[in-house]
């Protein structure tokens, strides 16, 4: 498994800065892995070099419109997730998960937890599916295993929602339903489609839309109508790690290390005053295919039919939309 120190020597022997058998100085590591973190970190805005899709399970709270997700989890109502879990070295073992989902990028917090211990990736755990018991890595390695215990994990802030959908588990008279819920579509709505609502606090049995509003560390979900009930499914493009040490495992997929290697590269050349023409075509051409070949995988040419937002949010004027049968493409 590759290490960002082998990333960035191979970079830098891409571009001349190294020879065959030469080892980057520490100033050189440090200078290329802060470069490699800026870069990953950029990558998470772009839609089809993300690889992985998180989704997030929050039960709603009877009367209550607004919802805080982040690790800044003052908020009573915060979006989390709370499980039965151990932790040995750097490895958590899940056993049952109580609410929400196991998710990579999770702030963990409960009896014997060291403060900023997160959730790095996945190792047999299902990550993003709610009941999966499994391992998942952490940023920090304890000396002493940690039994098993109650945890409350909170997501990290996502760029955006992408989709959401509610389940309903119990019917109008309270009763279960049977052979499990009903899962009901919700509208993402943007900022001015949301300040179209003329009674934000309308009472209804669950929410149909929602709005989320992202600040620097944390966000707002606000739902619409105000529910009674239900358990929402938000589904947003997973944010790639930062890695703290240029000795981490990198955990990525096939294709990643080559295009790491060429993209750092080509952001390395003007750090060593590399100007000749034919070497930066050369290792441009290389970054591009690197980043193409990922998004020709990651991109989703077959688009789902689906009801058309406006109608699960509002009653429209008119009935145009039979045209289409309340689907779009």
């Amino acid at each position: 498994m590759p290490r960002p120190i082998d990333i960035i020597s191979r970079a830098m022997k891409d571009i001349g800065a190294l020879a065959s058998g030469e080892t980057p100085s520490s100033e050189e590591a440090q200078d290329a892995f802060d470069m490699l973190n800026d870069m990953i970190d950029q990558w998470s805005n772009e839609d089809m070099i993300v690889f992985n899709v998180t989704e997030i399970i929050w039960p709603v709270i009877a009367g209550q419109v607004q919802y805080t997700i982040g690790p800044n989890h003052a908020s009573p109502n915060f979006i989390g997730a709370q499980f039965t879990g151990s932790i040995t070295g750097n490895v958590l073992t899940v056993t049952n998960v109580l609410s929400g989902a196991v998710a990579q990028g999770q702030t963990l917090s409960g009896t014997g937890i060291t403060a900023g211990t997160k959730i790095l990736d996945n190792l047999t755990g299902a990550g993003g599916n709610v009941n999966y018991a499994g391992t998942y890595l952490l940023n920090t390695t304890y000396a002493s295993p940690v039994a098993s215990t109650t945890i409350q994990a909170y997501y990290q802030k996502p760029l955006g929602i992408d989709s959401a959908y509610v389940r309903i588990n119990t019917n109008s008279n309270g009763q279960p339903i049977v052979n499990g819920g009903l899962d009901y579509p919700i509208a993402i709505l943007a900022l001015d489609d949301y300040n179209m609502i003329g009674l934000k606090t309308l009472n209804g049995p669950w929410p149909k839309a929602l709005y989320f509003n992202p600040n620097s560390d944390s966000g707002n979900v606000f739902v619409w109508p105000n529910p009674a009930q239900g358990e929402i499914h938000m589904f947003a493009q997973t944010i790639f790690r930062n890695y703290d040490s240029i000795n981490d495992d990198i955990n990525l997929p096939q294709g990643y290390t080559m295009a790491l290697r060429w993209c750092l590269a080509e952001r390395l050349m003007p750090m060593y005053g590399k100007a000749s023409a034919t070497q930066i075509a050369m290792i441009n051409a290389f970054a591009a295919q690197g980043k193409s070949t990922l998004k020709r995988t990651n991109m989703k040419p077959m688009q789902s039919a689906r009801f058309n937002d406006a109608l699960l949010s509002s009653r429209q004027k008119d009935a145009g939309w039979i045209l289409t049968g309340g689907f779009f493409r």
